[in-house]
């Protein structure tokens, strides 16, 4: 436990949030939560579901179903097939990384994620007893992994690589070729998709059309706006389903009933709300690009997906954590310093856009008129 950090855009929210308690007007472009309500058809789903008494325990890997349904979207996005009992419905993404880590390495084993990248990877590691080894990002490289940098990080105890496309903090998609070089290495690959459906130049690929050995994350909470429901799966290789679903009955049982019925009838009704809300998101994406730019912040890499700008930040400071709190404390805006998600993002800032679009305006002139205050 002394080895866990704790998670600084949480550190930054609750302060925002003691502030706005206060009387202050604080607008949030430091959460990664989807402003959206979720789509009509899921919420009466889950109310259908509600009525009819749906609220026992499901199946341990969650309902037929769900799992048939997920297995039926795979194939139409990316071609992919997908058995049904090789998926493991959870409640949200976060117990299926915890699940697959738990899975993959024992006392001591290795497990490499990018720096800077998604900052809990690290303390799903520890908290397994694993070693977490950081795989550097540069912008330069416009924030893609350097398979040569992995092969130099490979030892015995070698046992899984997570990888993020649409990416959190940098919203860069990891390109085709980069995926195709990590499954020839024979490692395990944990790809989290949780960004899938968010992606406005590109095309996210899931790591099944590489792989038949990769672990697969997903959910429901950013693509459908679910993210209260906690509801997420997991896709596994079928030699190690029963192991996780031992797992999954000792520690979740199940995830929530009522909820599996609203993410089926989100995945299959539930695109023409998705494709609006992406449309409604890239708007934001290039109004905040915009903006930044002429503020002075350089933009190394543009995003592609997800709902971040990953931002530098080094011509106004040398100290993104100091910087992100005086923003906040003095133009009333949240933002989350670059050092929340690896060493590497020393010098950058992470903005949200999952806000509405009068919100970034007005959190980008307040952030304006603190820069041009500070340089007089």
């Amino acid at each position: 436990m002394s080895k866990l950090k704790p998670f600084i855009v949480m550190d930054v929210l609750e302060k925002a949030n003691d502030m706005q308690q206060h009387g202050t007007d604080i607008i949030h472009l430091e959460v990664g939560e989807p402003d959206f309500n979720m789509p009509a058809c899921a919420v009466e789903a889950a109310q259908k579901a509600l009525a009819e008494g749906k609220t026992h325990y499901t199946h341990s890997l969650g309902e037929p179903e769900l799992r048939r349904t997920i297995a039926d979207f795979y194939k139409t996005e990316y071609g992919v097939t997908v058995d049904p009992d090789c998926i493991v419905i959870s409640s949200g993404s976060s117990p299926a990384i915890l699940m697959v880590i738990m899975l993959l390495c024992e006392v001591g084993g290795e497990v490499m994620y990018s720096n800077p990248g998604y900052a809990c990877y690290r303390n799903f590691i520890l908290s397994c007893n694993g070693v977490p080894v950081e795989i550097p990002l540069t912008a330069e490289n416009g924030f893609q992994y350097d398979i040569e940098e992995i092969k130099k990080r490979i030892t015995p105890k070698t046992r899984a690589i997570f990888i993020n496309s649409p990416m959190n903090p940098t919203g860069m998609l990891m390109d085709k070729s980069v995926m195709q070089e990590l499954a020839a290495l024979g490692i395990p690959v944990i790809s989290d998709e949780i960004y899938h459906g968010l992606v406005y130049e590109g095309k996210a690929h899931s790591m099944l059309e590489f792989s038949d050995e990769a672990f697969i994350l997903n959910g429901f909470s950013k693509r459908f706006a679910m993210t209260g429901l906690r509801l997420g799966y997991l896709i596994a290789p079928k030699k190690y389903m029963r192991t996780l679903q031992t797992l999954q009955q000792n520690l979740f049982i199940c995830a929530p009933s009522m909820v599996q019925h609203a993410g089926i009838a989100a995945l299959k009704y539930g695109n023409e709300d998705v494709e609006k809300m992406r449309a409604v998101y890239n708007e934001r994406r290039l109004y905040m690009i915009k903006r930044l730019k002429a503020m002075g912040f350089i933009l190394h890499s543009e995003p592609q997906g997800a709902f971040y700008v990953f931002a530098d930040a080094r011509m106004f400071t040398n100290d993104v954590y100091k910087f992100s709190f005086e923003v906040l404390e003095k133009a009333h805006v949240g933002i989350t310093p670059g050092v929340d998600f690896g060493t590497n993002g020393e010098g950058f800032v992470r903005f949200s856009y999952a806000n509405s679009l009068d919100n970034i305006r007005e959190g980008m002139d307040r952030l304006e008129r603190y820069l041009q205050g500070k340089s007089k």
